[in-house]
């Protein structure tokens, strides 16, 4: 008996046509694997179910190996191969199942998720919150101001800024410590995203603004910058976000 060596394998693309929403659209699932010849299109169809997430049986593949026309290989019991792929070969998985069967992956809103209850956050040991505690920062400082102090304090401290820059020879303020309303410093109120902030609009009863609580803040026109940015995902650098934090 002569020896018959053993196919290579070949590199070929494996594409999921079930999110193509047009037939010009580029298919979302793309990847490149090796497959070996000899391999029944059954035995194809089963490797690609954990690819894809099509059951073997509702599996339709599309053949398209370049220089050649698409071809369907329909028949189960046949090898791969016989297809005649080579190296660029692209294999499109079609999902014969109806719409209505398919699930649903993007669907967030059936799938349960888990909250942490606040009391649990607070008494884990290695959390941003513990380290903020052990640190003694923002409002776990003794020494931090309140809102409304930290808001009067910088108030005074613009003022004072501003007197010793406008006061001189040729130049006298009416009062001590009375800037004229030109000169009174600028404070810009935010919105912010998330509940980080430090009052709803409003300070020492006077509102400038209306925005649910811990959403509002008080800010300098030089600290903003405009502009159309995206929200933060997870995959965001965790060094950046401590940062902030």
């Amino acid at each position: 008996m002569a020896f018959q060596p053993t196919p290579a394998d070949i590199s070929v693309l494996i594409t999921n046509a079930a999110f193509s929403r047009t037939a010009d659209s580029e298919p979302r699932f793309v990847t490149e694997r090796r497959v070996t010849p000899t391999w029944t299109v059954m035995q194809l169809k089963g490797k690609l179910e954990t690819m894809t997430g099509v059951p073997p049986g509702s599996q339709r593949l599309l053949v398209k190996v370049p220089g050649r026309s698409d071809q369907w290989a329909d028949d189960d019991d046949r090898a791969i191969g016989d297809w005649g792929l080579v190296k660029g070969t692209e294999i499109v998985v079609h999902d014969s199942r109806p719409q209505a069967m398919r699930p649903n992956f993007t669907d967030l809103s059936s799938v349960e998720k888990y909250e942490l209850p606040t009391e649990t956050y607070e008494s884990l040991p290695n959390s941003v919150l513990a380290w903020k505690k052990n640190l003694k920062l923002g409002r776990f400082d003794p020494n931090a101001l309140s809102p409304e102090e930290s808001l009067r304090h910088q108030v005074a401290k613009d003022k004072t800024e501003i007197v010793s820059r406008v006061s001189g020879p040729g130049r006298e303020l009416e009062k001590e410590g009375e800037l004229p309303v030109e000169l009174q410093p600028i404070w810009v109120g935010v919105e912010l995203d998330e509940p980080t902030g430090k009052n709803d609009g409003s300070v020492n009863g006077q509102r400038y603004f209306e925005c649910l609580e811990k959403r509002g803040a008080f800010v300098k026109p030089d600290k903003l910058e405009v502009g159309d940015f995206p929200p933060l995902g997870l995959d965001d650098d965790l060094d950046d976000l401590m940062e902030e934090i």
